[in-house]
């Protein structure tokens, strides 16, 4: 049938422009006349000339001419309607291709009276008759006719004047000033036609009773007298016309559609009336009361209306999008015609046809969003749907911006389309795991998640209404490496170091609720050191932070406990502890002068104790310094209760701090501390503790294979290859080395840099030299630090712990002010 197939529908002529050709076009309609004149068609001309233009089945466009419209050729039985249209891709209808349609179509037997209710127009012709002379009326001047219709047929019989009865006058219009109005007149070598578009000023509301219907039903109507001449006699033909407004109601799922049968300015003068057929169907069919009943469609003709019953979904009818406040939704529509011919002793025969398009209510419509990632690809794999084929993705907002979807592919945001067999459609959104749109969350154990966060902006055809999906999935990936760490103690200090994992980038180190930042740290005397790969957490023996145990003469343990929370929820993360045993005599100093400095420690196993309520066996010494974990005292071996022995050789001073509760005379906390002093020189005597053994590695042997690279970007996705170097760079723009273990590839192997040094010549020994690593960490001496840069798992980094990347800024060496080169 190519881009247009026609199709004769009784009175009517319907010509329907194929979608899939004229999709995402610009239309435009002419009709044709008898002398080859294509007259552009607007929304006045067509309601005013008999033509309707409108869209089925989403889109599908349908052209519908009356046989009595201005420009069809009618001979005998037939009529004929040629539609030029024109089709552009642009507005301005640049480019357009034409194309030409031109169809004949066998109209039915007209009855007396004809009356057609389109989307757009309502229509009436009449019979015409020969009646008695109407006096009273003056000719008016006889070019009136042809000048205001040149198209009409030239004959003998014209139209001269037209008079509206509304309520409170009646107006006349001669015919120039009708058309000008809007309306449609002709005549025909039997009939007499008019037709008023609903906009027009003269049409009336009416009211129509029906049985059980409290309102009734609103018809626009139009009572009016056209006066016409036939040779030497003025004729008149009451051409009154009335077509429905509303009478549709919706219940229990089901569309109802009420048409009064006797409609008071039709019947106007009339006292006995027939039924004489009463038709009904879709899309101007007429359908047999089998294909009603296998539809569950329901025609009712009762004694004084007709009532449709069509269930919402049924067979004849579709869905479309609808757009309420944003959401989305479907709307279902359906195109039912009614077709109502009676007799009465007025008119004789009357065909009443009806065309009337319902649409229901909106009715929001959820859309189900389905993640199903592709794990082995590394890809967020998402379907958004089921949508209706009038709709069509054309936008995606991305963190904040909007982007077209052929653009979408340079954020890393591949769309396809899914066509099912009923016509129906999903989106398919495809984005990696490493996009940078895509946010990383830590769940648990070693579960990561990816989160996609997109708004997809859809557009309806042919409407044009826009409405939003968010789209927010979760798809968890079994690829978290948590942060680790070892401790070591020394003398006076606790240390933690913490090798970064890929999810803890914004977990913050806290000491039971305190926020170890290094401003805090600072201020305690400790010491926090983050080069992006480790966390170096340094904290004195004596601290408020650090938690005692338990002491006895092998030394007392203390341990740090630390904590990484969430930097935004604050949730635990993961808790890392390092306890060592220090010596006693880091508790007490015995002077020479006979002055004591002797520190006792809250342990954990004494919750409720006050450090600012310890004394000594004279309870009346007390602490002179109180931490809320330590108490100090000073005193001499004189006071304060200290008993004293002696022998031939040393002098031994006792004493003990202790905690009593309120009421109790038995101590909770007792530390005993002795000083002892030779009876010739006074020397300190401490307790001697048993340190724990340093960790040690046992020494082996083996080959590793390294590489040292230098890339083009920050992303490291580009090294520079062998025919590239010598390279050229400007000074301190930045340089990019990567450096990683070849072999062997064992998961258990952690690559870390100690020292790293430029060179003025090929050879590592030669002078100058400039230190850019030092113990693994950025020199401190350098202007412009070295910066590390974290390595995450990808296709490439199958082992991100046996890689290491750095950022230097370029330099050249100089000695004075002369540049120095190899």
């Amino acid at each position: 049938t190519g881009p247009m197939s026609s199709e004769c529908l009784g009175n009517l002529l319907r010509i329907t422009l194929s979608a899939e050709y004229f999709e995402d076009k610009y239309l435009s309609f002419s009709v044709v006349d008898q002398s080859g004149i294509a007259w552009e068609l607007d929304e006045a001309m067509a309601s005013q000339c008999g033509y309707t233009v409108t869209y089925s089945n989403w889109n599908n466009i349908e052209f519908r001419a009356s046989a009595l419209s201005c420009h069809s050729r009618l001979e005998k039985d037939v009529f004929t309607v040629t539609v030029q249209i024109k089709a552009s891709r642009t507005p301005d209808m640049r480019n357009a291709a034409t194309h030409l349609k031109s169809a004949s179509c066998h109209h039915g037997p007209w009855s007396l009276r004809e009356l057609v209710c389109e989307t757009n127009y309502m229509e009436v012709s009449v019979r015409r008759e020969v009646p008695q002379t109407v006096k009273g009326f003056i000719q008016d001047e006889s070019e009136d006719w042809t000048l205001a219709f040149p198209e009409a047929k030239a004959g003998e019989a014209s139209i001269w004047q037209i008079v509206f009865h509304q309520p409170e006058e009646k107006k006349a219009f001669l015919v120039s000033d009708a058309w000008s109005a809007g309306y449609g007149l002709n005549t025909t070598d039997t009939r007499v036609l008019l037709r008023i578009p609903y906009t027009a000023a003269q049409i009336q509301l009416v009211k129509v009773d029906v049985f059980l219907q409290a309102q009734g039903i609103t018809f626009s109507a139009v009572r009016s007298s056209t006066f016409y001449k036939q040779r030497w006699m003025i004729l008149m033909v009451d051409t009154a016309v009335a077509c429905p407004v509303d009478g549709v109601d919706y219940a229990n799922k089901t569309i109802i559609w009420t048409v009064p049968k006797y409609i008071q300015p039709l019947s106007a003068g009339a006292t006995s009336f027939k039924d004489v057929l009463v038709e009904a169907g879709v899309e101007l069919h007429k359908l047999s009361a089998k294909e009603m009943a296998s539809r569950k469609y329901v025609l009712l003709n009762d004694l004084n209306a007709i009532t449709m019953k069509i269930p919402i979904g049924a067979e004849g009818g579709y869905y479309k999008t609808a757009v309420s406040s944003g959401q989305h939704g479907a709307k279902y529509t359906i195109n039912l015609f009614l077709e109502h011919q009676w007799e009465d002793n007025k008119w004789g025969l009357t065909k009443h046809t009806i065309i009337k398009e319902i649409e229901t209510p909106f009715e929001q419509v959820e859309l189900a969003v389905t993640n199903n990632p592709n794990l082995s690809a590394r890809l967020m794999n998402v379907t958004v749907g089921t949508f209706l084929p009038d709709v069509e993705l054309v936008n995606l907002t991305i963190e904040g911006a909007t982007v077209a979807v052929p653009e979408a592919v340079q954020h890393g945001y591949l769309t396809s389309e899914i066509r099912h067999a009923n016509g129906s459609k999903a989106y398919v959104i495809q984005v990696p795991f490493d996009a940078p749109s895509i946010k990383k969350e830590y769940m648990r154990a070693d579960m990561r998640a990816y989160i996609l966060n997109v708004t997809l902006v859809f557009i309806t055809h042919p409407t044009n209404e826009t409405f939003t999906v968010p789209v927010v999935t979760v798809s968890a990936v079994k690829d978290a490496v948590l942060p680790t760490a070892r401790g070591f103690c020394d003398e006076r200090n606790l240390y933690l170091i913490i090798t970064h994992g890929n999810v803890d980038q914004n977990w913050l180190p806290f000491i039971s609720d305190w926020h170890l930042t290094p401003e805090a740290a600072q201020k305690y005397n400790y010491s926090l050191r983050d080069n992006g790969i480790h966390l170096a957490i340094r904290v004195p023996f004596l601290s408020p932070h650090v938690n005692y145990e338990d002491f006895h003469t092998s030394g007392i343990k203390a341990s740090l406990h630390l904590t990484l929370k969430d930097g935004i929820t604050l949730a635990n993360r993961r808790d890392f502890s390092i306890s060592c045993r220090f010596s006693p005599s880091e508790l007490i100093q015995c002077l020479p002068n006979g002055t004591v400095v002797v520190t006792a420690v809250k342990l954990v196993g004494v919750a409720d104790l006050d450090t600012s309520l310890l004394v000594l066996r004279d309870r009346e010494c007390k602490p002179s310094l109180v931490t809320d974990k330590t108490a100090t005292f000073k005193f001499n071996v004189n006071t304060c209760g200290t008993s004293r022995k002696f022998n031939s050789t040393t002098m031994t001073y006792e004493n003990d701090v202790l905690y009593f509760r309120p009421g109790n005379d038995m101590p909770v906390y007792q530390l005993k501390f002795v000083c002892s002093y030779a009876i010739k020189q006074t020397v300190d005597v401490r307790y001697e503790s048993k340190k724990n053994p340093p960790p040690s590695i046992k020494p082996g042997f083996g080959s590793l294979a390294l590489s040292l690279k230098l890339f083009k970007e920050k992303s490291y996705s580009e090294p520079y290859q062998e025919s590239e170097y010598p390279v050229v760079k400007y000074l301190r723009e930045a340089l990019y080395f990567e450096v990683e273990l070849l072999q062997p590839k064992d998961a258990r192997l952690e690559l870390n840099l100690d020292d790293c040094w430029a060179t003025n010549s090929q050879s590592q020994d030669s002078l100058p030299q400039w230190p850019i690593l030092i113990n693994g960490c950025e020199n401190s001496e350098d202007s412009y630090r070295t910066v590390f840069h974290e390595v995450n798992y990808s296709l490439r980094v199958k082992f991100p712990q046996h890689l290491k990347r750095f950022e230097v800024r370029m330099f050249t060496f100089v000695q004075g002010t002369t540049l120095l080169q190899e």
